[in-house]
């Protein structure tokens, strides 16, 4: 036997393992499909496992507080002294956005990934996900809704911007109805945009008979590219839109702190655009925090697919930490799944007027005191 067959099968089989575990991440070729069954028997070193546990475990708890917090964030939203403000707007189809998110993406994703690894037997009863109609409509919803909530912030962000760096454009531009107008734009272009994922998904047996909802086989390269270009359109644009806006507006709230000082005048109005400009930030922040960890690993693991050394020599190629880097890739994960449930918790803590109301919500015997006191302010109904 050549006594280099060994090296070599071994260099073999890691980067098989990589590029169908980092390929089937992003569901984008389902030719690597028949090896799941394989690469279930591989060995896992302690990083990997400890990191399935860590995102098994804390996705249940993510879906909990993520669905319950933005329930409630849209009925405050929509509430009757909040859904006359076009900022409120924004957030409340925030709250929708991360809903679908949740329920057909982190969940069912959950159930694939965190469930079958602590109950193997599972595995078996949750093959309604993978048949026809309900995995081309489940991924179809689960890239919309991510692609909505990204471009959500970076709708509000410009909003904010608006209206804290042009305040003469305030009333022209932060309206109800042209909020309206931005959010059914950014919902149709989300619905036209996403439209290859269902067309170029199928459902594909393995060898062992599993089945596996990924993309047509007829299709890999082409929704591998399209996937690629997706996923720049839900990280690195929005995280550059967002981080541009957001010093703009922070330079511009400093100028205009230094005006306060100098006798500027604080009226309700205004009281109510820096809360929601504030909240705004912090949003922004959080969601460029949470999904950066993720996109860096993503755009780790695409640049050495098989699409990228697929002209590389395997026998040369070196051999890569694959255990590692999928250890990694599942904390990041977790990380990114909490960018869905933590805008309420951001909401609680940065928006006076948001917790007066939650607590309105919880405590009916002070509604009375709640609309005498709103009676008593100016809140502005179009253009905060």
């Amino acid at each position: 036997m050549d006594p280099n067959y060994t090296n070599e099968t071994k260099t073999l089989h890691n980067f098989i393992y990589e590029f169908v575990m980092n390929n089937y991440d992003t569901e984008t070729d389902s030719r690597n499909a028949s090896l799941l069954d394989w690469i279930d028997g591989i060995e896992r070193d302690s990083l990997l496992h400890h990191a399935r546990q860590f995102y098994s475990y804390c996705t249940p708890l993510i879906l909990i507080l993520g669905l319950s917090g933005n329930v409630l964030s849209l009925c405050v939203f929509l509430s009757k002294n909040l859904r006359s403000l076009s900022a409120s707007t924004y957030l409340a189809a925030l709250s929708v956005s991360d809903l679908l998110a949740l329920v057909f993406y982190v969940s069912v994703e959950w159930l694939r990934r965190g469930l079958v690894y602590l109950d193997p037997a599972m595995k078996s009863k949750i093959l309604f996900f993978d048949g026809d109609v309900v995995c081309q409509f489940q991924l179809y919803v689960s890239y919309v809704s991510r692609l909505l909530s990204a471009w959500i912030v970076v709708a509000f962000t410009f909003e904010r911007y608006i209206s804290v760096c042009w305040p003469l454009l305030r009333k022209d531009f932060c309206t109800k109805r042209r909020t309206k107008r931005v959010i059914v734009g950014i919902v149709a272009t989300s619905a036209v945009v996403v439209l290859y994922k269902p067309i170029l998904s199928a459902i594909y047996v393995s060898g062992e008979g599993n089945h596996y909802c990924t993309t047509d086989k007829d299709h890999g390269f082409l929704s591998f590219i399209l996937d690629s270009i997706y996923a720049i359109l839900i990280t690195l644009v929005p995280f550059s839109a967002i981080a541009v806006l957001n010093i703009l507006i922070v330079r511009k709230l400093i100028s205009q702190n230094k005006k306060r000082q100098n006798h500027y005048v604080i009226t309700e109005e205004r009281v109510i655009r820096l809360e929601f400009t504030i909240i705004l930030l912090v949003v922004s922040f959080c969601f460029i925090t949470f999904n950066v960890p993720f996109f860096v690993v993503w755009l780790r693991n695409f640049l050495s697919s098989n699409h990228i050394y697929s002209t590389k020599d395997l026998t040369t190629y070196e051999e890569p930490n694959v255990d590692y880097w999928q250890g990694v890739l599942y904390i990041t994960r977790t990380i990114f799944y909490m960018n869905y449930c933590i805008n309420f918790f951001l909401y609680i803590i940065a928006g006076a007027y948001f917790r007066r109301e939650v607590r309105m919500l919880f405590s009916p015997s002070s509604l009375q005191g709640h609309i005498t006191s709103l009676s008593n302010t100016q809140t502005p109904h179009s253009y905060v």
